[in-house]
């Protein structure tokens, strides 16, 4: 392994799932239990707000009761230890990497306890139901609260810093993605193109398995603690002495 010093880290709902959190779209296109198309879009919300504000308040709801994993807190770990420049963008919207403690970190899918006007534009931490606030507590305008997610069709956010940190890496490592959902799914692409080393850490092989210099196998909470402890060792290792 050469030199390591600039480390972009991805992560999917495979990291999440494991603490219990329904990963995106099951096979039958539903989820839990809904059309995506019904509550993951702008048009959803404005056919039915309240539809959708019912399903996110009801995710809001499952994530209380969701814990982070021992992969969460490997990152964590790596976040607070590692010397060089680290990134950590989740597809996720739980906050599970915040909770067990990153803070390196980019949600370009946007959070679920995050709610965004969508008449004055204001964005605040929200816990509550959306539904129960029938006025932006910003702006006063009714009916225009909606999660501060990004839908399909929407421009996932950070996207600049992201790329900005890709071209710069040294590494690229991907947990627990489905390698099918763009533009997450091109990152590794242009990690490859920069010159940066890439590793997949999945349940599976994603559908973007054959872009990684490396893939490992198995359930993130054991890969991913053992992949920080090994990359943290190496570090220590080719850390010159200080005279």
């Amino acid at each position: 392994m050469k030199d390591i010093r600039n480390i972009v880290v991805l992560t999917g709902a495979g990291i999440s799932a494991e603490s219990g959190l329904a990963t995106f779209r099951g096979p039958d296109g539903l989820w839990e239990g809904h059309r995506v198309e019904d509550v993951c879009t702008p048009e959803a919300f404005e056919r039915d707000a309240a539809l959708v504000q019912r399903f996110y308040d009801a995710r809001r709801a499952a994530l209380a009761t969701a814990e982070p994993n021992a992969a969460h807190r490997a990152l964590a770990k790596l976040d607070a230890a590692w010397p060089g420049e680290l990134l950590i963008v989740t597809q996720n919207v739980d906050d599970l990497h915040e909770r067990a403690g990153a803070r390196r970190l980019l949600h370009m899918h946007g959070e679920l306890k995050s709610a965004w006007c969508t008449g004055c534009g204001a964005r605040r931490r929200w816990e509550r139901a959306l539904g129960d606030w029938p006025a932006c507590p910003a702006c006063g305008q009714p009916g225009l609260l909606r999660p501060d997610i990004v839908w399909f069709g929407e421009m996932p956010y950070g996207m600049e810093r992201i790329e900005e940190a890709v071209a710069e890496a040294d590494l690229f490592v991907s947990i627990g993605t489905s390698g099918a959902v763009y533009p997450a799914a091109g990152f590794v692409q242009s990690a490859r193109h920069y010159g940066a080393e890439t590793l997949e850490l999945n349940l599976d092989p994603s559908a973007g398995s054959i872009f990684f210099d490396e893939t490992r196998l198995g359930p993130a909470s054991k890969l991913v603690p053992d992949w920080v402890e090994e990359l943290l060792a190496q570090s220590t290792q080719s850390r010159p002495i200080s005279r």
